[in-house]
């Protein structure tokens, strides 16, 4: 099929990269030229592993090119995906400027019977306003459809190739045909309904995630009061079939682009239809609050931060990922610059995307074991592999009493970082 992919962000690059990758025709749509041009080059704006060797893959095989002009990009398509970035209005709903925006400039170029594809996260009801634009701007007849992306960052181009469902919602039945046979080679499961029930069901995925990070935080906070230990209460509790033993993330809440995001949207389009008591509303709260809460314990832990130089492990959001968009970093680092930390940061990808967003005191190194060298404490703030397996010894011989470790991913059993030295300090343990 000739598919048109607008917007070459995260979902959009990835999303071109696959359906080439299966044979497809497709054409990659965006106006920011520089970006095309790295595009097409394999170069990719941000890090996900495989996405790079993935493009130029395509592009060598000439299933997949890129292009800023909306004619050459449209004219030939069967299918045409909006995946343009949707981010939040100051009262906290969807802005789809750059989604009507996407449906103006591409109305003139549809091909006749082209499927018009929303896979930008948007509330239920925006089809019905794409193509009242659409209608106003073309002769030609076509299908509205949405079929939402659930990508996690880090793991996108298996997700992509892997999925657990595919989602598609359509009005007609020549549209489902069409595109349940566009993903049959990914996946047998797809889920047919109706458009708005589709784009629920991308608030509704997001929004149980962040409750489950929530809610396990809050019991976190409960174990840390009676001496339980939040990973044996999880082994218990996940042995439920019906609450299961994944998912389960103790630690400084949920970060990124999406969950926070979606998480304030689907609050606030709660609010807009009525329903202004909203759990998603205290979700949203106790995220907000849930690291300066940790930070005060650990500055009460260590006798202030004051004249102490701290080594934070792990800039980005989540391993992975340069991804930094609500990192715990961007939070922590300038708590403890503000109580007088001296701070050293380390990321295996995300230090040059952090370095803008941080006051210019802190201190960056790629390398490990230089970075703890004279430091009072260690914060593991992400798990990337490459701080899986650190030489606990060989990093508390390098730094200053008192030795604090606070593993906020509880990512190494209690005795074995207090055998190296150190005063240990997890989530719920």
């Amino acid at each position: 099929m000739n598919i048109a992919c607008i917007g070459t962000g995260f979902v959009g690059v990835v999303t071109a990269g696959v359906f080439a990758k299966l044979g497809n025709s497709v054409i990659g749509l965006d106006i920011d030229e520089k970006k095309i041009g790295s595009l097409r080059q394999g170069i990719v704006p941000f890090f996900e592993p495989g996405l790079g060797e993935l493009l130029i893959e395509t592009q060598k095989t000439g299933n997949l090119t890129f292009t800023t002009d909306y004619n050459t990009g449209i004219k030939d398509a069967d299918i045409v995906m909006i995946m343009v970035g949707t981010p939040s209005s100051p009262d906290g709903q969807a802005d789809l400027k750059y989604v009507f925006a996407a449906s103006e400039s591409l109305a003139p170029h549809l091909k006749d019977g082209a499927i018009v594809i929303i896979k930008s996260t948007v509330p239920p009801g925006t089809n019905v306003k794409v193509r009242e634009i659409i209608a106003s701007k073309t002769k030609v007849s076509f299908e509205m459809a949405s079929v939402p992306e659930f990508l996690k960052e880090g793991t996108a181009v298996h997700d992509t190739l892997h999925p657990d469902r595919v989602v598609i919602g359509v009005e007609s039945d020549r549209a489902r045909n069409i595109l349940v046979e566009l993903h049959t080679p990914l996946t047998s499961n797809v889920i047919i309904m109706r458009p708005e029930s589709a784009q629920m069901c991308k608030y509704a995925a997001n929004n149980y995630l962040a409750t489950r990070i929530t809610f396990i935080n809050q019991i976190a906070d409960l174990c840390e009061k009676n001496g339980a230990n939040i990973e044996e209460v999880i082994r218990g509790i996940g042995a439920d079939k019906r609450i299961g033993k994944h998912y389960w993330y103790p630690g400084l809440g949920y970060g990124g682009s999406c969950f926070p995001k979606d998480v304030k949207e689907i609050a606030a389009y709660a609010h807009s239809v009525g329903e202004s008591e909203s759990l998603f509303i205290k979700i949203d709260d106790l995220n907000e609050k849930r690291i300066s809460k940790l930070m005060v314990q650990y500055d009460q832990l260590v006798g202030g931060f004051d004249g102490k130089t701290v080594t934070v492990l792990g800039l980005s959001f989540k391993k992975n990922t340069n991804d930094t968009r609500v990192a715990p970093a961007l939070q922590v680092i300038p708590w403890l610059l503000g109580k007088g930390a001296k701070v050293v940061a380390t990321d295996p990808k995300a230090i040059e995307d952090i370095r803008p967003l941080l006051p210019v005191a802190v201190t960056y190194t790629t390398d490990v074991y230089s970075a703890v060298n004279g430091a009072h404490v260690i914060m593991l703030l992400i798990e990337w592999d490459e701080y899986k397996h650190l030489d606990l010894a060989k990093m508390s011989e390098s730094m200053l009493s008192p030795k604090y470790f606070f593993d906020t991913r509880n990512q190494y059993e209690p005795v074995v970082v207090i055998s190296a030295g150190f005063k240990y300090k997890g989530v719920g343990r």
